[in-house]
């Protein structure tokens, strides 16, 4: 779908998004017709050429934050080594946009990367392997938490433990993040925010970014509850915010997990449509965290499911219309900036 690009003078920083290359995997994956797995067939390979075709589609993209997705693990290192190898890779990609030779874009500008916190005491190593492997561009990590009762819901590739964020080896790692001053994204179901609201509040001095809005759910036994399931996710959204050191991400909602829209890649949805559909939630977070503490997010290309790159940021530009300029400023680069930090990105006043 083609539209004109609204606000296309305005400095984005995509604060969350993956590369990778899954054409080995997606066809062994044992369900394919999941709609995740629909999803990143899509683009099963994502590398710096292709984050910079969808960036470079009309809007002022400046600088880009890279998220774990486990992609180019390093196997000839010792197992709880080989997240490494990711970041060493990204912090190439990066290396690359800061040559010079595609002006003052500056993808991967800041990297979060993955280290397991079930380590313990024992993270910390990896903590610091992964510091030196980003050369300053490394910032922190996700230990991812999804899970659900309903196996099906976030289908072959996922689940972690029930509970992980409460577990006290996940906590004993997680200390250590404080320490080295590095942030922590957290990405769970809309069912297990209260694990991210206990974990904030059990280290108040960490900074916490909830990713996707905390992902409401809209598929499969979920499917068409996203109005029943509502006001308990709000009220969550609400009690988290309360915590002063989380920060929430506004995207995530055209996964295929959320069902918004459910007609899966290529449905063409206008950037109106989407922006109609995700307000009472993007709304909702922008309310309860205050600009300076959203930011909004392409989750590519993941989100390539209900969006191209180009349409999703219009419609995040639609849900922002009623701000104001300082306002509009912080939820599109200002406030990604400050919690990654790296507001040396940010164009001088």
């Amino acid at each position: 779908m083609t539209e004109t690009i609204l606000d296309p003078d305005l400095p984005i920083i995509d604060p969350h998004h993956h590369l990778w290359d899954l054409r080995p995997m997606v066809p062994a994956f044992p369900d394919p017709q999941h709609p995740f797995i629909a999803a990143i067939a899509q683009k099963p390979y994502y590398n710096f050429d292709a984050l910079k075709a969808d960036t470079d589609t009309g809007h002022n993209v400046i600088a880009t934050v890279f998220m774990e997705c486990g992609a180019f693990y390093d196997l000839d290192r010792d197992e709880d080594m080989k997240v490494v190898g990711e970041v060493e890779y990204v912090n190439g990609v990066a290396a690359q946009a800061a040559s010079g030779l595609y002006g003052d874009y500056r993808a991967c500008a800041g990297i979060v990367g993955h280290a397991n916190m079930m380590l313990g005491d024992r993270a910390a190593p990896v903590l610091e392997a992964l510091v030196a492997a980003g050369n300053g561009r490394f910032k922190g990590i996700r230990h991812q938490g999804a899970w659900d009762a309903d196996p099906e819901v976030l289908g072959p590739p996922f689940h972690a433990p029930e509970g992980l964020y409460r577990s006290a080896s996940f906590r004993e790692g997680f200390a250590h993040l404080g320490k080295m001053g590095l942030t922590f994204d957290a990405w769970v179901l809309e069912p297990q925010l209260g694990d991210v609201i206990d974990l904030a509040r059990a280290f108040p001095d960490q900074p916490i970014c909830l990713d996707h809005c905390g992902t409401p759910l809209g598929i499969a036994s979920y499917k068409g509850k996203l109005g029943d399931r509502f006001d308990t996710w709000r009220s969550a959204i609400r009690e988290l915010a309360g915590c002063g050191n989380v920060h929430v991400k506004l995207g995530g909602l055209a996964m295929a997990f959320c069902g918004q829209p459910d007609e899966g890649p290529g449905a063409g949805v206008d950037s109106e449509t989407l922006a109609a559909m995700w307000r009472p939630y993007i709304e909702t977070c922008i309310e309860a965290f205050g600009p300076q503490r959203a930011m909004f997010e392409s989750n590519y290309p993941v989100d390539c499911w209900g969006a191209t790159y180009p349409v999703l940021w219009n419609a995040f530009k639609r849900l922002a219309s009623g701000e104001s300029d300082e306002e509009k400023a912080a939820l599109f680069s200002g406030t990604a900036a400050r919690f990654y930090d790296m507001e040396h990105v940010l164009p001088v006043q």
